[in-house]
């Protein structure tokens, strides 16, 4: 099965060897997204609500290079800095991006380099939509 790697102008830099993604399979698996302004690469200013919701602006510019949405996401791993007193925040921003049939999703409390959240997703890549 091929691989190919996705990597775009209009997302944060990697910060190591590795792609903002890679289509395989029918699917598209990201990177683990930070709160990076993909413009200057600074971490957006604010707590988890705000960082939440650049990590996920993040991911819709990977999705959107393989003609996929938010829609077609089938599964989120996100990582809180603060699992307990930041969750709710998260929970908010997050149901901006995303509509029933909701994603499967994973939340976990991790140590994070100066963030307070860090998400991947998977999704399905429509059948007539671009493949990158």
């Amino acid at each position: 099965m091929p691989r190919i790697a996705v990597t775009i102008p209009n997302a944060p830099v990697p910060a190591g060897p590795y792609s903002h993604g890679v289509v395989a399979g029918g699917f598209l698996f990201t990177a683990g997204f930070g709160p990076q302004d993909p413009t200057t690469g600074q971490v957006v200013p604010g707590g988890v609500y705000e960082q939440t919701q650049q990590v996920l602006r993040n991911i819709q510019n990977v999705l959107a290079t393989s003609g996929a949405t938010m829609d077609d996401v089938v599964k989120v791993t996100a990582h809180l800095e603060h699992l307990d007193e930041d969750f709710a925040e998260y929970n908010r921003a997050y149901a901006e991006f995303f509509t029933a049939p909701y994603p499967v999703r994973t939340t976990v409390g991790s140590h994070l380099a100066n963030i307070l959240v860090e998400i991947d997703v998977v999704a399905s890549l429509p059948e007539s939509g671009a493949r990158a």
